[in-house]
């Protein structure tokens, strides 16, 4: 065999080919799982930090324990709703989070969106929605950690996927995120989720805005739109729980209702 002709080298260039894509379709698929389990971790801690939690995950011995135990421990429920407002019954909102891109590709009226609720040690309960939007270069995406009032903002964590170092990819730090805390949602009765302003200082005695990164000022406008658009899918559910929240206490009136000894009977 003429190991220099063009058939041999055609032909031993076709099967080294095809043996690498073997391995390599090989390699992928025996690591999938492992890869999803990182995946649902990175997302378990990316919400307990949103709430102050699970801060010790990168040191622990074993990070998959330690991520689970503490998501366990901190997040006592979870679940679906969609853009109208209401819950939506059989659908796993950790399921929903892995594909959230997905859900932000259909048409808002299809969107179902998950809520994940939190309890402290102290029995405080927040309420963690993620959201997902667009930076410069790449996606962006991040979770807001409510207090129960659904406007006033407990923290929040960002991440990315190809922001430019020590420009847009301060959205992660925690110089940026520090000044969500106590940020309000709402005005009045409105929703005006969050303004990034371009500027030191730019955000003083602002309850609805925060200072814009320095040179990273199209990341900066992609968190604001990313918050503004996600938080409005979000806004028929928050509105109702508002509502509720705000909602009178009914006194009874029906005497039928009332012991009879209580009632006084005018002569």
């Amino acid at each position: 065999m003429n190991k220099n002709s063009n058939t041999y080298i055609i032909g031993y260039s076709a099967v080294m080919v095809i043996v690498v894509a073997a391995v390599l379709s090989f390699a992928s698929l025996s690591l999938q799982s492992r890869q999803n389990d990182n995946v649902r971790i990175e997302k378990m801690n990316d919400i307990l930090r949103s709430i102050g939690e699970g801060e010790g995950a990168d040191s622990a011995p074993d990070k998959a324990k330690y991520v689970k135990e503490e998501y366990d421990k901190y997040i006592v429920e979870s679940y679906a709703v969609n853009t109208k407002g209401e819950k939506v019954e059989g659908v796993d909102a950790f399921n929903l989070l892995i594909n959230l891109k997905a859900e932000y590709d259909k048409p808002e009226a299809d969107r179902v969106l998950p809520v994940f609720v939190s309890r402290s040690d102290e029995g405080v309960i927040h309420y963690i929605l993620p959201v997902w939007g667009a930076g410069l270069w790449g996606p962006i995406w991040g979770y807001i950690a409510l207090d129960v009032d659904w406007n006033t903002i407990y923290g929040v964590v960002f991440d990315h996927k190809s922001e430019t170092p020590g420009l847009g990819a301060e959205i992660t730090m925690a110089e940026f995120r520090d000044q969500f805390k106590e940020k309000k949602i709402y005005e009045e009765s409105s929703m005006v989720a969050i303004s990034v302003l371009k500027g030191v200082g730019a955000s003083a005695g602002n309850i609805h805005a925060v200072d814009a990164i320095s040179g990273g000022t199209i990341t900066s406008r992609g968190v604001e739109t990313m918050l503004k658009d996600c938080l409005t899918d979000y806004s028929a559910y928050m509105n109702k729980e508002r509502a509720a929240l705000s909602a009178p206490v009914a006194a009874q009136t029906d005497e039928s209702e009332i012991p009879a000894d209580s009632l006084t009977i005018n002569k």
